[in-house]
């Protein structure tokens, strides 16, 4: 390895070290009660190696809020649009990703998620990270739903994100918990939302036939009749046929 090859992987080392650190201070003390000084001792550099990298204690705020958005998008977003098999399957892969990188970031998502800046840039940039989730989740609404009034996509994408961020929140306070709990529920809600809208829609109950009267009153024949198989018991058919929809 050459001097500028060394050089180049010590900065880059010493920059993942320094948002480590950062990511970690931050979610445990806030912005306000963190320092420069702090995150530079705890990642064993000077302030000013430390400022080689970052400007000022905002701007490495914003660079970790930039980086991990980015990074908590790109799975979900590709299991949705680019994953195998139905949509269910996928919509649950989406929701696995999703908590997955929650799972493995858990400092990063308090940052993201608990501003405790009061900074005007950081306000913009968590107005702007609810804004891209909420259009991730109508995006949702609308490959599941296409029939959903459009009216109704920005509300419903809200109800996503929120309750979404609620229970991420939640899980960090509960650690014990399993994933595959947050995963079920969360697709648990999604599904609701879209039963909603596709109930409707959906094939209803069987019509009744025509009632006996009496005790020795005779059923019609639906086959002399010349109409389809009337729906037994449990949606069972005379000829053994399972009726109604998957």
């Amino acid at each position: 390895m050459s001097e500028i090859d060394r050089s180049r992987a010590a900065r880059a080392e010493a920059r993942t070290r320094i948002e480590e650190v950062a990511a970690r201070l931050f979610a445990e003390r806030g912005f306000a009660g963190t320092t420069i000084g702090e995150i530079a001792a705890e990642a064993g550099l000077s302030k000013p190696m430390l400022y080689r990298h970052f400007d000022s204690k905002q701007e490495l705020h914003l660079a970790l809020l930039e980086r991990h958005r980015d990074e908590l998008a790109a799975a979900p977003v590709r299991e949705l649009l680019h994953g195998e098999g139905d949509l269910d399957t996928r919509m649950t892969a989406m929701y696995d990703a999703w908590f997955g990188y929650v799972e493995s970031h858990p400092y990063t998502w308090r940052m993201m998620f608990r501003d405790t800046t009061g900074d005007a840039q950081v306000q913009a940039f968590h107005r702007e990270l609810q804004r891209r989730q909420r259009e991730t989740d109508m995006a949702l609404l609308r490959e599941f739903v296409p029939g959903l009034p459009e009216a109704e996509l920005e509300p419903l994408g809200e109800a996503i994100r929120s309750a979404l961020y609620g229970l991420a929140l939640w899980w960090l306070d509960r650690p014990d918990q399993p994933r595959e709990l947050l995963v079920a529920t969360m697709t648990r809600i999604t599904r609701g939302l879209i039963s909603t809208v596709e109930g409707p829609n959906a094939e209803g109950p069987k019509a009744e036939g025509p009632k006996a009267e009496g005790p020795n009153a005779e059923m019609p024949d639906a086959t002399s009749a010349g109409t389809p198989d009337a729906p037994g018991p449990s949606g069972a058919s005379p000829s053994g046929a399972a009726g109604g929809t998957d």
